[in-house]
């Protein structure tokens, strides 16, 4: 069982006010708030250990590639990668995507190849397929939603073709908080010979993710959405596979040699990381997953869960509530409108009460445009939120229904 009072002594921003009232952050979903060990690792690596990685001689520079990559090995084996050369840092699950985006389509796509995605991807997994596409001439197939919320798979099946190189989906849908059937996904893919991306950015925080059981060839996340520090996220890929990819960028760092001839590329991970990395970044980020593990991933998801549960059973009792995503199985998030009142209304309204939600359609254009909506309400989750929280929220949207 998680102590949440405790747990809410570790986050200092929990202790504003907004408004005269109490913070009630319940957008999680967009990023978390960060541990007081987070913050503290990021000022004790810049105060300790500032020098520059993998580049230097000197005692910093030793020290600080030593944690670095201690982080990298601290990442696989919170994920369950099989080998440390296939974690790479990345700014964020956005990078990650469209690093993966450029060299995947540049080393195994044609013009006339498909790649799947599905109906309730993040732009982050849209945009980038569709970059390359018009750069390469590849067609993007699109695995339809279904009204309640949850992946069409008898259709996902039908989009196959001689022609398909990837599928790349989400693992929990930001909006709809839908956990996808990934196992099954990576599955099916695999009978044909197709890899899988898997855009993990909300799962990772709220479940136990082992990128080697699941049979992932790619996962990517961010270590702002885990309590860690914005600006650093990873990508994971099958070692034989990001062998086999060009460089995203080119600069220090992912080189072997340079001449005005030609120049070697680097062994992985290191290729794909030109320029100096948040190597601070990673510490930090290291510091979270640990802060994490203390908790226990079950534990959290465990009481994430109920959480979940609690706060839809209440909000259900609230007059002319709309819920958007119906899947039996969600974690985490829940997205919603009300009759007759704006999500952006409702949103700026909860604002002045203290409570943070996010409002519009998140990233995720074509899905709202699928469910023929504007946008929507989003109330996500975290372990320091209480049921006290989700109270307030729920008598916050009634003073709201009363106003209109």
């Amino acid at each position: 069982m998680l102590n949440i009072e405790s747990i809410r002594r570790d986050f200092p921003i929990l202790d504003r006010q907004i408004y005269g009232k109490p913070l009630i952050y319940l957008d999680n979903a967009a990023t978390t708030q960060k541990p007081q060990c987070v913050i503290d690792a990021i000022s004790w690596a810049y105060c300790n250990v500032n020098a520059n990685v993998h580049r230097g001689t000197h005692f910093l520079s030793l020290q600080a590639t030593e944690m670095m990559e201690a982080a990298r090995e601290n990442v696989r084996d919170f994920i369950g990668a099989e080998s440390r050369s296939g974690v790479l840092f990345t700014r964020g699950t956005t990078e990650s995507m469209n690093l993966l985006a450029s060299s995947f389509s540049d080393a195994f796509i044609k013009q006339g190849d498909e790649v799947i995605i599905s109906g309730m991807e993040h732009h982050s997994n849209i945009v980038p397929w569709q970059i390359q596409a018009e750069r390469k001439g590849f067609k993007i197939k699109v695995i339809p939603v279904t009204d309640d919320g949850e992946l069409d798979m008898d259709a996902f099946r039908s989009l196959f073709s001689g022609r398909t190189r990837i599928v790349s989906v989400t693992h929990m849908s930001n909006v709809l908080g839908t956990v996808n059937p990934i196992t099954e996904i990576i599955a099916e893919s695999h009978r044909r010979g197709i890899p899988v991306a898997v855009d993990g950015a909300q799962s990772v925080p709220h479940m136990k993710v082992d990128v080697s059981a699941l049979g992932a060839d790619f996962y990517a996340f961010s270590g702002h959405k885990i309590y860690g520090p914005t600006g650093i996220g990873v990508l994971y890929g099958r070692p034989d596979l990001l062998a086999q990819l060009p460089p995203y960028q080119g600069g220090g760092e992912m080189i072997k040699r340079v001449t005005f001839e030609k120049t070697t590329y680097n062994d992985i991970p290191f290729r794909f990381e030109a320029g100096t990395p948040d190597y601070v970044g990673a510490i930090a980020l290291a510091s979270a997953l640990d802060y994490v593990r203390g908790l226990g991933i079950d534990a959290i998801s465990e009481y994430e869960s109920q959480l979940t549960v609690y706060a839809r059973e209440r909000l259900s009792a609230v007059p002319g509530i709309r819920f958007i995503g119906n899947a039996p199985e969600k974690s985490s998030v829940i997205s919603f409108l009300i009759d007759g009142i704006h999500p952006f209304d409702i949103g700026t309204l909860l604002d002045r009460l203290g409570i943070a939600v996010r409002t519009g359609y998140h990233c995720a254009e074509p899905l709202m445009d699928s469910f023929r909506i504007p946008g929507t309400v989003r109330a996500s989750f975290s372990f320091y939120n209480t049921k006290d929280e989700v109270d307030a929220l729920v008598a916050g949207i009634e003073q709201i229904i009363r106003m209109f």
